[in-house]
């Protein structure tokens, strides 16, 4: 990579302090260009930063690092400047009338950073994460993943496969030779153990994946049951439309909010019952598809009717009597979205059961994860499958744990896998 680049690395818009980033080998020289004077290797400096007609744009808090101890890698200088948007338009205006100097790409400089070994390839996904995390669930688990907890696992299993290759194969090498020792239970232990392992990361992707993209709880029952207005409750605004009509709602309304630290989407849907009208028949058929769907189900209804209209309900759905102000209290999860009556105790019932389902959560958090692992065991099984059946095998078992490593290798980017690159960094954006 011999062209340097920069990019706002901060929000875009009005702000206290704007950075922007340079990366490349000539960022020390395009900084000594538009500050007017060398800038000196991990000691911030305060610069004026001029134009390419020496007229001053700021005045700024410049610091360099030398590659590779740097994010990307390379010679990296950061700009802190005031965040106006005239700054900014200026800076890289300036920046980018120097040699060899350009605007970066979507994700440019973490893909510099993956090239030159700062990141692996799960990092810069737990770095992507990161950035779109809005609960806390979501941040701790992202940051889990770009510090190397995936990684390092990886690492862990690759060198007991390792090892365990180096065995099997140690019986092809020297079959005409006396071994020393049957190798097969120290392989059988290795293998067992990176099984118990994958496992143990494939049956929690799932819950990962929901904290990442977060968990949906739909609000289901009659027509004028108070699922809007419920709704409306939760989300703190008026989110959905409430009306004595029935039928008011056609559509699933969604709303996302931080329930307790886990990412949670709301839906509102359309009121269960037989129409004969064509749209809202439509809505119906929406809202059972979403409701099947959800994570959690909380049936409402105001009196002893059914309010599931077909859908069975799973072991963590709630059926809960709205209009307690009205109706009175009944046996079961009573509420009133009116006086606020049982709605603490829903939101608690709701966390409890999406604190369980994520209880479980491991490293592997992206669907490609999951499918990796799963290869990687399938692979590693019938390796140790072909090892019990006696060591004129063992050449195919080596062979199936090879394919097993090399699953592994996918994750943390060790193999080809530019398709991946591609949709990971379009949705970076340029400062980063």
């Amino acid at each position: 990579m011999s062209d340097t680049i920069f990019a706002l690395a901060t929000a875009k818009g009005r702000a206290g302090v704007s950075v922007i980033r340079i990366s490349g080998p000539d960022a020390f020289t395009a900084a000594a260009k538009i500050c007017g004077s060398d800038i000196p290797a991990r000691s911030p400096v305060v610069r004026n930063l001029k134009d390419a007609d020496n007229q001053t744009i700021d005045e700024a808090l410049v610091l360099g690092f030398k590659g590779p101890a740097s994010f990307t890698g390379e010679d990296v200088i950061e700009l802190q400047c005031h965040g106006s948007v005239a700054v900014v338009a200026s800076v890289l205006k300036t920046l980018s009338s120097y040699e060899n100097c350009r605007l970066a790409e979507a994700g440019e400089f973490t893909r510099r950073a993956l090239t030159n070994n700062r990141l692996d390839l799960s990092q810069v996904e737990g770095l992507g994460d990161l950035i779109e995390a809005e609960t806390e669930a979501q941040q701790k688990q992202a940051l889990l993943v770009m510090q190397g907890g995936l990684s390092n696992k990886v690492e862990d299993w690759r060198k007991d496969l390792i090892r365990a290759v180096a065995l099997i194969e140690a019986t092809i090498d020297f079959a005409d030779e006396d071994i020393p020792q049957d190798v097969s239970p120290e392989v059988s232990e290795l293998l067992n153990g990176v099984l118990e392992d994958l496992q143990q990361q494939i049956d929690g992707s799932f819950a990962a994946e929901r904290i990442r993209e977060g968990f949906e709880v739909a609000i289901v029952g009659p027509p004028n049951a108070g699922k809007s207005t419920l709704l409306n409750t939760l989300a703190g605004r008026d989110a959905a439309i409430t009306s004595e009509v029935a039928g008011t709602t056609r559509d699933v309304i969604e709303v996302r909010m931080d329930l307790g630290g886990l990412p949670v989407t709301l839906l509102d849907t359309a009121g269960l019952r037989e129409t004969n009208d064509t749209v809202e028949s439509i809505g119906i058929d929406r809202a059972i598809d979403r409701a099947q769907r959800a994570d959690i189900r909380v049936f409402l209804n105001e009196d002893v009717g059914d309010p599931t209209f077909g859908l069975t309900p799973a072991e963590n759905d709630l059926r809960v009597w709205s209009k307690s102000d009205l109706m009175g209290q009944r046996d079961g999860l009573n509420i009133s979205s009116l006086t606020g009556d049982g709605i603490d105790t829903l939101v608690r019932e709701v966390s409890g059961i999406l604190e369980k389902k994520s209880s479980n959560a491991m490293a592997a958090t992206h669907e490609r994860h999951r499918v990796a692992l799963l290869q990687a065991s399938e692979y590693i099984f019938e390796g140790k499958s072909i090892i019990s059946k006696g060591y004129e095998f063992s050449e195919l078992a080596a062979a199936e744990i090879h394919q097993g490593i090399y699953a592994l290798n996918s994750l943390i980017g060790r193999v080809d896998v530019e398709h991946i690159l591609d949709e990971i960094f379009s949705s970076f954006c340029l400062g980063k």
